[in-house]
């Protein structure tokens, strides 16, 4: 009994690394690079520009979106959107999923529920963490924090002056959309919220309208070398610094209940305290939690109507 006990436990070792063998196969055909690269959309049309050079950050792909019937200079708003190369087809990014902007935005453009606009997606590089961080920020962090933290890497500033110097003239000159800051857009989610919301804080007289999906206030699992409460803090002192004149623009941001999602509520209430304790109101600050909604494309894109609406439908 005791020989055939011993050749059990024998055993269980080659089962368990059969399991996580397989467990690793099935994460590795999941995530595998998708066979197609180029997206096309289902609805409007794209055009799509190849590694966009910069002389601020490294190139990467953009792509802009164009409402059916679309023509040069037809009086459109522009949105431009961080993770670009999650938007529009989920055959071509790395988890099978997409926000589905162009199937929202022609749905609500062609019902006549927002104005027309075009959409500029921003392909995401392996430097997007420091791209999206809130580079300011570290003005309010104590300085002993900051030891640890390698500054030169946040490129935030850097790759806000890429989309304003460069894309953007690009984009006008090119399309020929209305250019003013309440006609100019910027949306993201996650770190991409983060950086919506400074890009509105350090260039109030460019981005008049601003989304923040998910935004990952938490502040936490960044590598920066700084504990993420003391980066959520500073991030808020940042805000109540730099956020523009009450009711000047249009600010949405929400989060969901699961995922990461899960611990963001209580960053968002205090961030929401600081921004309507500056006296913005309802009508120019918008704040909403979706219950069972996860941190993933396809909860964004199952509530990217509302803020659209917010943001365009007036």
């Amino acid at each position: 009994m005791e020989e055939k006990m011993k050749k059990k436990r024998r055993k269980w070792p080659w089962i368990v690394l059969a399991v996580l063998a397989l467990l690793v196969a099935v994460a590795a055909w999941w995530m595998r690079p998708p066979a197609n690269t180029i997206p096309t959309a289902s609805r409007g049309s794209l055009e799509r520009f190849p590694q966009f050079n910069s002389q601020y950050v490294q190139p990467r792909d953009v792509v802009v979106w164009l409402p059916a019937g679309y023509h040069t200079g037809d009086s459109c708003d522009v949105m431009y959107m961080h993770d670009g190369n999650m938007l529009f087809d989920a055959t071509t990014t790395w988890n099978r999923q997409e926000w589905r902007v162009d199937e929202v935005m022609d749905s609500l453009i062609g019902t006549g529920k927002i104005r027309p606009c075009i959409v500029v997606g921003i392909y995401n590089t392996d430097a997007r963490l420091n791209e999206y961080f809130p580079t300011k920020s570290c003005q309010f962090v104590p300085e002993a924090e900051l030891q640890d933290v390698k500054l030169e890497k946040l490129t935030a500033d850097a790759y806000l002056r890429f989309i304003i110097e460069e894309l953007k003239p690009f984009i006008d000159e090119r399309y020929k959309p209305l250019t003013t800051r309440e006609h100019t857009f910027m949306m993201g989610s996650s770190m991409g919220g983060l950086i919506s919301l400074y890009a509105l804080c350090e260039y109030p007289q460019v981005f008049g309208v601003v989304a923040c999906l998910s935004s990952h206030l938490s502040m936490a699992h960044l590598p920066n070398g700084v504990d993420g409460e003391v980066w959520a803090t500073a991030f808020r002192d940042y805000v109540q610094a730099h956020l523009p004149k009450a009711n000047s623009s249009l600010i949405y941001m929400d989060h969901g209940t699961r995922d990461f999602d899960a611990d963001y509520g209580k960053y968002q209430q205090l961030l929401d305290n600081t921004i309507t304790g500056k006296g913005w109101d309802e009508a120019h600050y918008m704040t909403c939690v979706y219950q069972g909604h996860r941190h993933r494309e396809t909860s964004w894109a199952a509530r990217l109507d509302q803020p659209l609406l917010f943001l365009l439908g007036r």
